[in-house]
């Protein structure tokens, strides 16, 4: 049940879902509180311009992506950490798994391996069955990774957490017994701040190797071009989206925080 409310309440707390409970109840009240419909009509129009604002959404998004870019070189580690979370299941019509936006995760992760930064590769994520459904993600995961050239004997998978804060209890749960603490842990840089608190209260010396950045140096307002500014400030359906994805780490934070999970 946790997950399922974790799922649905925030919906109204994002901006579209925001903005439709405001025009819902302005509807209620535009026969006998007409100044107040107009107000909350205006309030929702106003969350919805600025969500999708380019500037604004890119601003939100650097918050917490821009926290762990790494200066040098990553250092090595015991394993390789990647969370799931970026790929769909191989459902028809689809003719193999798909990656989602988040699929530069496990290709970062093989990526590491293969630069020889730890001899195993920790692939963490499950499947929701009223969501999509389809075999766990770690599995898909590991058929990508075998596929890059990452050994079968050197993957070990979570099969069953289906969120972050299983994600490190069970990765604790394969890790401990072979006396692995410090790991490489890669997730999409907006997960990333979240997601290190919950593995460091794990007991885990976690090294942040961010990936899928939403956010780069070229969407600098300062070098845009006019039409590039203009694009910018005009409400878009991917700035929101951003904006949402943002507010839900934030959000995530918060509820994690009074449960004690990081």
């Amino acid at each position: 049940m946790f997950l399922f409310l974790s799922k649905l309440l925030p919906i109204f707390v994002y901006p579209l879902g925001l903005a439709c409970v405001l025009i819902a109840v302005s509807g209620f009240l535009v026969w006998k509180r007409p100044r107040w419909a107009v107000i909350l009509l205006g309030i929702a129009f106003a969350v919805l311009v600025l969500g999708g604002n380019g500037w604004v959404s890119t601003q939100f998004v650097r918050s917490l992506e821009w926290q762990n870019i790494a200066s040098g070189e990553l250092d090595s580690a015991g394993a390789i950490v990647v969370l799931g979370g970026g790929i769909k299941p191989h459902v028809p019509p689809r003719p193999w798994v798909d990656f989602g936006e988040a699929g530069d995760r496990i290709i970062h992760g093989a990526q590491l391996y293969r630069q020889g930064k730890a001899p195993l590769l920790v692939l963490s994520g499950g499947r929701i069955d009223w969501k999509e459904g389809g075999a766990p993600e770690s599995s898909d995961m590991a058929a990508i990774a075998e596929l890059i050239g990452v050994p079968g004997s050197a993957i070990l998978q979570d099969p069953t957490s289906l969120n972050t804060y299983q994600n490190a209890v069970n990765v604790r749960n394969l890790l401990e017994p072979l006396g692995v603490r410090r790991v490489l842990l890669v997730t999409s840089a907006l997960h990333m701040p979240r997601s290190l608190l919950i593995f460091q209260k794990q007991g885990f010396e976690a090294i942040p190797a961010p990936t899928d950045f939403l956010s780069t140096q070229g969407d600098d307002i300062e070098s845009a071009t006019l039409e590039g500014l203009i694009l910018k400030l005009v409400p878009d359906v991917s700035n929101l989206q951003q904006t949402t994805n943002t507010l839900k780490e934030y959000i995530g934070m918060l509820i994690y925080r009074l449960r004690g999970w990081l």
